[in-house]
């Protein structure tokens, strides 16, 4: 990904400052659902917490929330009709294989309704954009239960209004009665990729950060991410700092199929390097040198680009990723970019990889457009499938 245009995800930058770190003052307050940690400010937390488990993405959903993007002015403008039918396509689309429910503010719900159809349960609740992966609480295991972690949303570091998002934790967890746990951390959903058995990989540029974490290190980060995801092993990739909203989230980069096997986002071939490339060599060579929670060493498989001469889409922050895929119950959704032979070359490498799920080609042009894809718009719930 490279830097977003100012219609879209990076729009309100110069406001963001004043009214985002008020709401971000808001989403840290505890309430009578939180567990906060006791730990001083700063300082690391070495224990993990046993009985806590991050899953992987590929064990048995509830159901995926999703959010009907809101704000007009600013962010989408003219393009909003055309993201909505985006994210209606998605949520149709998982909606065949498990339960969807989508956020939309209550004065849009009926018209979200109209355009996700019956398979799709529409819920009144204020939000702002549709990035549900970075918004909705990262979900863990503890003591056989199911809880949400808040990470405390401050929209990407400040980069854009988030009055609503800010609260969709709090407000969504209250609402399913799931317990809440505050963060001591500020991260979103798209930060993380586990493998479910205790590995945790992370992008540097996105967590530890002064516009998330400020004057936290690594080793501070890295401990605070143990104790409150219940994981072991992290792994820390380089990524890229300040080119995108997100400061390069991991989930646009390298994603975990099955434990020790991750797919790499790698460029279209012949395509010039750039700072996106070089992440992903980096990644690739710490990740060839590195081994799992279980002292697995890493089967490293390459998930090529599609050739930007040849897709639908356009714009220069156009994703053209397909490694920010989404894994439901008995699918696979990946974006369909237009270049026929690049898209059924990444089907059948997700085909490989998946082979008793059906892979799913969803066309997300605008989305895209706007600096994300169909991982990002996404976020499942663990447990089992929803009646």
């Amino acid at each position: 990904m490279s830097s977003l245009p100012p219609t879209r995800r990076t729009a309100l930058r110069t406001v963001a400052g004043l009214g985002a770190l008020a709401f971000g003052a808001a989403a840290c307050s505890p309430d009578s659902g939180s567990v906060r940690s006791s730990a001083p400010a700063g300082s690391p937390r070495p224990a993990t917490v046993p009985e806590r488990r991050l899953g992987a993405e590929w064990e048995s959903h509830t159901r995926t929330f999703m959010a009907w993007p809101a704000v007009a002015a600013g962010v989408w403008e003219e393009d909003l009709p055309y993201v909505r039918e985006d994210i209606a396509r998605i949520a149709r689309a998982v909606g065949k294989y498990e339960a969807v429910v989508m956020m939309a503010r209550p004065d849009q719900a009926a018209a979200a309704q109209r355009a996700c159809g019956s398979d799709v349960e529409v819920i009144e609740l204020a939000v702002d954009d549709l990035w549900a992966r970075d918004t909705v609480p990262v979900f863990v295991e503890q003591a056989g239960k199911v809880v949400g972690v808040d990470f405390n949303f401050n929209g990407w570091g400040n980069k854009q209004l988030h009055g609503n998002d800010a609260q969709v934790g709090r407000n969504l967890l209250r609402r399913y009665g799931i317990p809440r746990v505050q963060a001591p951390l500020v991260a979103e959903g798209g930060s993380f990729e586990t493998d479910g058995q205790g590995t945790l990989l992370v992008t540097e540029s996105s967590i530890v950060n002064d516009n998330r974490n400020k004057g936290k290190s690594r080793d501070t980060v890295e401990a605070e991410l143990k104790a409150t995801l219940g994981v072991q092993k992290v792994i820390w990739l380089a990524g890229v700092r300040g080119q995108d909203i997100t400061d390069a989230h991991v989930d646009s980069l390298v994603r975990f199929t099955e434990p020790g096997v991750v797919l790499l986002d790698r460029a279209a071939p012949n395509t010039p390097p750039d700072s996106w490339s070089r992440s992903a060599d980096q990644a690739k060579s710490v990740l060839s040198k590195a081994t799992d929670a279980r002292g697995r060493r890493f089967e490293i498989v390459d998930l090529p680009q599609p050739d930007l001469n040849e897709i639908t889409g356009r714009g220069d922050d156009f994703v053209s990723t397909y490694a920010n895929f989404y894994v439901a119950n008995d699918a696979v959704f990946m974006p369909r970019f237009g270049d026929r032979k690049a898209d059924a070359r990444a089907k059948g490498i997700l085909q490989e990889h998946f082979p008793n799920r059906d892979v799913v080609q969803v066309s997300i042009d605008t989305i895209a457009s706007g600096g994300g894809g169909i991982h990002c718009s996404t976020h499942d719930q663990p447990g089992k499938p929803a009646a």
